[in-house]
């Protein structure tokens, strides 16, 4: 059974205290975050029905929004998240050509893990940094300027902090 310690509860009553009686819904995305945080970096459906518990929500209202936002994994990711940004200004500077390749040097396809476990590739809306693109986000950082020789780069980085 998915469940939150005392520590992370305490921390979802904090959050739902920013807002009004009555607006828990509006606590919604951080405690999505918490979740995902805590439980292995997606969210089941289980885990999205213990959320709607929490809040006092149906749980179609938490479905509607984790399916919305790319940022809410739905199934089980790597331990390092390729968000690759695939909207005008990113497409522009090549953005295409570096989603083509990652999937060849990894092996997987958007939406698909590594056999190690260790990447997951995702293809996302603007991330805001058009004046960096072709960029993506690996976890909470932005890898701006993508090249394929950069991306090489990424990954073995990333391979050598394990």
């Amino acid at each position: 059974m998915v469940q939150f310690s005392e520590e992370k509860l305490n921390k979802v009553k904090e959050i739902i205290a920013r807002y009004p009686d009555g607006k828990q819904k509006s606590a919604l995305l951080p405690v999505l975050h918490l979740a995902q945080e805590t439980f292995n970096g997606w969210l089941s459906s289980d885990t999205m029905d213990y959320v709607a518990s929490l809040l006092q929500l149906e749980p179609i209202e938490v479905y509607e929004v984790a399916t919305f936002y790319s940022m809410y994994n739905l199934k089980p990711v790597g331990k390092y998240v390729f968000e690759v940004c695939q909207t005008g200004p990113c497409m522009l500077r090549g953005s295409d050509d570096i989603i083509a390749y990652i999937k060849q040097t990894l092996g997987i396809n958007v939406g698909e893990t590594t056999a190690d476990g260790l990447f997951t590739l995702k293809t996302v809306e603007c991330l805001g940094a058009c004046g960096y693109a072709p960029m993506m986000q690996v976890g909470k950082h932005y890898r701006e300027h993508l090249t394929p020789a950069k991306v090489d780069e990424i990954i073995a980085e990333l391979r050598a902090a394990q």
